[in-house]
């Protein structure tokens, strides 16, 4: 392996990919991911580390809490980081398409997808893609956690749209659209029985709220004014919250 040899746009990619998908709290050198990409890239798990805390010192949803990151980033870490911040659609399919060529898969996502007469493959590929990121992303934002309940199990868990995927195509992959939330909460959150203000604390519904029944007082009131478990990075936008508050949100 060559001493510190310079970062190529691809490797940038890769490692941008698993900063989104690293909890803030576990991009270190024993991270079991951190060191497959560093197999990958035959680099040390110890670069590859860095590498995410550079990254980390781009992003807002971190500075707004005060957290910094690392202060060594070069330009072309910037560059990289800039060009796909705005656009994660083509860092998603990019990425894992170099990740799948870096590890010699010969299946293609997707490619085990019945497709429907008629319909393009690739968008079928990249939206299947685009899926798995995102929620990737933000599993590993929330620690695995259910943001209202703290529910860990993976399998009862869903990566949630604060503003719906059909009312706003270039946030659909944002992560600070984004909320990882319980089956149960997520369906009464997309018909609005439920809402998150911009002060982070749950609201129920008032026609749950008044309700009696003893079910809805133990899944839904008890937790009406109560604050989310807040993500390790990309919080909520305050903008989607608010819009979900105003238009979907029963009052």
């Amino acid at each position: 392996m060559a001493r510190n040899p310079k970062w190529t746009r691809n490797e940038l990619i890769l490692a941008l990919n698993l900063y989104y998908k690293t909890p803030f709290g576990r991009m270190h050198k024993a991270n079991p991911n951190v060191i497959e990409l560093a197999l990958i890239l035959n680099r040390t798990p110890s670069a590859v580390a860095w590498k995410l805390v550079n990254f980390a010192s781009f992003d807002e949803s971190l500075q707004v809490r005060g957290i910094v990151g690392a202060r060594n980033a070069s330009r072309l870490d910037k560059e990289i980081w800039e060009e796909f911040y705005n656009n994660l659609d083509l860092l998603a399919y990019e990425s894992e398409n170099l990740l799948l060529k870096k590890r010699k898969r010969e299946k293609e996502i997707g490619e085990d997808f019945e497709l429907r007469e008629g319909f393009d493959k690739e968008r079928l590929v990249k939206t299947r893609v685009n899926q798995s990121f995102f929620r990737s992303t933000i599993l590993a934002s929330y620690n695995c956690t259910c943001c209202i309940t703290g529910i860990q199990n993976a399998d009862l868990l869903i990566a949630g749209h604060i503003v719906p995927w059909s009312k706003s195509i270039k946030n659909r992959l944002n992560p600070r659209n984004g909320i990882l939330i319980n089956l149960l909460h997520d369906k009464a959150f997309e018909l609005g029985y439920i809402t998150i203000n911009e002060d982070y604390k749950v609201l129920i519904s008032s026609e749950i709220l008044s309700s009696n029944n003893q079910i809805d007082q133990e899944y839904f009131n008890k937790y009406h004014g109560q604050s989310i478990i807040l993500p390790s990075k990309f919080l909520p936008d305050k903008n989607f919250l608010r819009m979900h508050n105003n238009d979907i949100f029963l009052g």
